[in-house]
């Protein structure tokens, strides 16, 4: 038996079938239903050194395996992972950015057509046989064409998704924490000022305490009566009863939505209202694309265990260097 095959991985909750079947192969695998402290018993956190995960992981089960040296998380966004206290135990931890990048850009445009020329609602009005009946669906008050877009997060998502609107020939604004050096696009430095200068806002910036509502009711007052808001990044980052009273009383033209406070529950407010256009978070949600993430997971995993690194750290842990074997 090799080394590799001797370290013990545990999937707490679900996880994508390839990665599991993957991970069957390389390690020794063991699963729980989920990441819950009282599911570790103590054979159990002696021998656990990786978790595999798509689902939360805080403190206290970090706490609960002494012996953890890598959480390899599912996704790009990694917030449901306590990162700064991994961080604090020496845990590394990996997410799985790039390999999604491009295809959630692509959904984001998709959600942006559809919600502004109502593509969905067209086809339903043809299914229903009011084509035949009642005449052409009525022509689209919303229009790319002359629009300006506004990107919250300007990470590598936020890049591929401004490269498309380019190729729209539309002009690009965007707001992060910190001014980006190397690309062309004009830069503001709250995300008040952004939504202000433009009449469509997209949300692609990570969760987390720092964007916690962030879009709150004062950013769509700025963006205006012919504004919309699309999110495809954390559900966390709109305050959903701002924005759903806003689509209400048109403080805003419309919304397109990928993403939820509390998934997957959708608040009724913004169900009742036909100028949301809402997604069940299938942003990266291909097969061509969760596989690539499914083996991205097993690789930080396999490379960690092999050659004492992570193909993918995520930030806070990107120093940490391999010392328990």
């Amino acid at each position: 038996m090799s080394e590799i095959q001797r370290n013990v991985v545990l999937v707490p909750g679900g996880l994508h079938h390839h990665a599991v079947k993957r991970l069957g192969g390389e390690f020794d695998l063991l699963t729980i239903e989920r990441s819950d402290p009282s599911f570790i018993d103590a054979g159990m956190a002696e021998k656990v050194r990786g978790l595999a995960v798509s689902t939360r992981i805080d403190a206290a089960f970090i706490d609960a395996l002494p012996a953890l040296e890598i959480i390899a998380s599912f996704g790009v966004g990694y917030d449901a992972v306590d990162a700064r206290h991994a961080a604090t135990r020496g845990v590394m931890v990996t997410n799985t950015p790039d390999v999604l990048t491009e295809e959630v850009a692509d959904t984001t445009i998709g959600l942006l057509l559809n919600t502004t020329r109502e593509f969905a609602k067209a086809e339903n009005y043809l299914r229903a046989g009011r084509w035949v009946k009642e005449g052409n669906y009525p022509l689209t008050e919303m229009t790319l064409r002359g629009r300006t877009v506004g990107i919250f997060g300007l990470g590598r998502i936020g890049r591929a998704i401004a490269r498309r609107i380019e190729a729209f020939g539309l002009p690009v604004s965007y707001h992060n924490r910190n001014r980006v050096d190397d690309v062309p696009y004009a830069y503001h430095p709250s995300l008040a000022e952004l939504a202000a200068a433009v009449d469509t806002l997209i949300c692609v910036a990570p969760g987390g305490a720092a964007t916690e509502k962030a879009v709150n009711a004062d950013v769509l007052r700025a963006l205006g009566p012919d504004g919309v808001l699309i999110n495809v990044g954390r559900g966390t980052t709109v305050d959903e009863p701002a924005l759903a009273k806003a689509l209400k009383e048109r403080t805003i033209r419309a919304a397109g939505l990928d993403v939820f406070a509390d998934e997957p529950n959708v608040p009724d407010e913004l169900l009742e209202l036909d100028n949301a256009t809402l997604l069940p978070h299938v942003g990266s949600a291909s097969i061509h694309t969760r596989q690539a993430m499914a083996d991205l997971v097993v690789d930080n995993l396999v490379s960690w265990f092999s050659f004492d690194r992570a193909l993918t750290p995520v930030p806070e842990t990107s120093g940490i260097a391999r010392t328990r074997r």
